[in-house]
C-alpha cells in the first residue's frame, strides 16, 4: 500500500537546511487529518524508521516529530535512534511532576527535546536544563511578546530558538535581527511530500502477537511463529534491529535469532508499537501470501536436505517477493535488513546455492515450467513428485494462515 509523510525543512541563519520537521499525512492530500495525535505519531514512527528508516526521509539529516502527550509517555520514544531526532513536546501539554521526570529520564538517555509553539512561564524556568530547541510560532507570538523568552534562555548556551511560520522576508529579517538560530515557514518552503510502499500487516497477527509477546513467561517459539506467518511483521521486526538502537554484533539468519537478540522489553516496545499503529485490514494480500507460501515450501525442502538451513531457506522465500510489494529494488531493501549474505546472495545473485535452488524451485513450479522445475528438483536430488507434494503441504500451510485474517 502507498503510505505518505511531508517534510518540512529548516535552516539555519545561511539558510542551510539543517534538520527536517516530519508531518503525518495519511493521503496524497498536503494538509494533516482529521486524526488523533497520538495515532498519527505512532504512523509517522512505523512508516518512517520501521520502513525505510528516518535517515532515508531526511537525508540523513535530524528529524523533528511531535510527541502528544499520551506518545511522550509511551515506550514508543525509544524506538528512535537518539543521535537522529528530536522530540516536540507540544504546547498543549502541561507543566507537572510526571512531565519533568519524563523530560529529565529522556535527557539523560542522550534525547534532543524541543518545546513546540512556546509561550515562556516562570513555571517552565526548571525545564529549561533538559530542553536543546525551543520553537516559537510567530503568528500566534508577536515580537514584541518575546522579551520574557529572551531574558530567560539567554544564560542558556544549549538552547537554540527556531521561529517557526515565517511566511514572508521582513519576517524573516526581523527574525533574525533578534537573533534566532533556525527558521522555518512557507517563506522558505512547503512541506514536501514523500510518498512510499508499506506493507500492511494482519490485525489478528498483530493481536496474538501482542498477547503473547506481553504475558508473563513470554514463550519465544510462540512469538516466532507469529512473525513466520506475515512478511510485514518479519521486515519490520528487522528493520528495528537496524534501526540504530541496538549494536549488530551478528548478522541474523532466523526470525528467532532476531526475536532472542532484542529481547523481551525491545519487543514489547515493537509490538506495542505496531498494535497502536495498525491499521486494521482484513483483505487478503496476494503477494505477501505467495510470499509465506514459498518461504513454507524453502523451509520443508530444507528439513529434508539440509536441516541446520531451515531457518534461512525460510526467511529467503519469505522475502522474494520484497521488491514487487514495495515497489524498490530488492538489493536496496536487503542492504537495509541485517541478513546473512548467503539470504541476499540466493535472493539477488546468480551465483549457484543449495538455497537459491530451493527459490528456483518453487518459482519454476509456480510458473507452470515442468521441464525447468524436474531439472532443478535433479539438481536438489528430488524428483517433480516430490515439489508437487512439498508444495501442497505449504499451500495448506499458509492458507490456514489466510483463513485468520480473511
Amino acid at each position: 500500500m502507498n503510505v505518505y509523510t511531508a517534510r518540512q525543512a529548516i535552516l539555519d541563519r545561511r539558510q542551510r537546511v539543517v534538520a527536517y520537521e516530519l508531518l503525518f499525512r495519511d493521503g496524497p492530500e498536503n494538509v494533516y487529518p482529521d486524526v488523533d495525535p497520538h495515532e498519527a505519531t505512532s504512523k509517522l514512527i512505523i512508516r518512517t524508521q520501521l520502513n525505510e528508516g528516518i535517515l532515508a526521509v531526511t537525508q540523513g539529516k535530524p528529524a523533528l516529530i511531535n510527541f502528544p502527550e499520551q506518545s511522550l509517555y509511551s515506550d514508543m520514544v525509544h524506538l528512535l535512534p537518539n543521535k537522529q531526532v528530536v522530540i516536540e513536546i507540544l504546547e498543549n501539554i502541561e507543566p507537572s511532576e510526571k512531565l519533568y521526570q519524563r523530560c529529565k529520564s529522556l535527557f539523560h538517555r542522550g534525547y534532543r527535546l524541543a518545546f513546540d509553539d512556546f509561550v515562556y512561564k516562570p513555571e517552565w524556568q526548571t525545564y529549561l536544563k533538559f530542553v536543546r530547541l525551543i520553537k516559537v510560532d510567530i503568528q500566534r507570538t508577536p515580537f514584541e511578546q518575546l522579551a520574557p523568552l529572551f531574558e530567560a534562555v539567554k544564560q542558556r548556551k544549549n538552547i537554540k530558538l527556531l521561529a517557526e511560520k515565517i511566511e514572508t522576508q521582513q519576517e524573516y529579517q526581523q527574525a533574525k535581527e533578534l537573533g534566532f538560530n533556525f527558521f522555518q515557514g512557507f517563506y522558505f518552503c512547503k512541506p514536501e511530500m514523500q510518498k512510499t510502499k508499506d506493507i500492511d500487516a494482519s490485525y489478528l497477527m498483530i493481536s496474538r502477537l501482542f498477547y503473547a509477546a506481553t504475558r508473563e513467561d513470554v514463550n519465544v517459539n510462540e512469538v516466532v511463529r507469529y512473525f513466520e506467518r506475515d512478511t510485514a511483521l518479519t521486515y519490520k521486526l528487522l528493520r528495528f534491529v537496524n534501526s540504530g538502537n541496538l549494536p549488530i554484533v551478528e548478522d541474523i539468519a532466523s526470525i528467532k535469532q532476531a526475536v532472542v537478540y532484542i529481547g523481551n522489553q525491545q519487543l514489547r516496545k515493537l509490538v506495542a508499537l505496531l498494535a497502536t499503529a495498525m491499521t486494521v485490514s482484513h483483505k487478503p494480500r496476494e503477494l505477501v501470501r505467495i510470499s509465506v507460501h514459498r518461504a513454507r515450501f524453502c523451509e520443508l525442502v530444507a528439513m529434508r536436505k539440509s536441516p541446520a538451513m531451515r531457518e534461512m531457506a525460510f526467511l529467503c522465500g519469505l522475502f522474494s517477493l520484497l521488491d514487487a510489494i514495495l515497489d524498490k529494488p530488492l538489493e536496496q531493501l536487503l542492504y537495509s535488513l541485517p541478513l546473512e549474505q548467503e539470504i541476499r546472495d540466493a535472493l539477488c545473485s546468480e551465483q549457484p546455492s543449495m538455497l537459491r535452488l530451493m527459490l528456483m524451485t518453487i518459482k519454476s513450479y509456480e510458473e507452470g515450467h515442468w521441464y525447468n522445475t524436474e531439472r532443478l528438483a535433479e539438481q536438489l536430488r528430488m524428483d517433480y513428485t516430490q515439489v508437487e507434494q512439498l508444495n501442497l503441504q505449504a499451500l495448506l500451510w499458509s492458507e490456514q494462515y489466510q483463513s485468520l485474517v480473511v
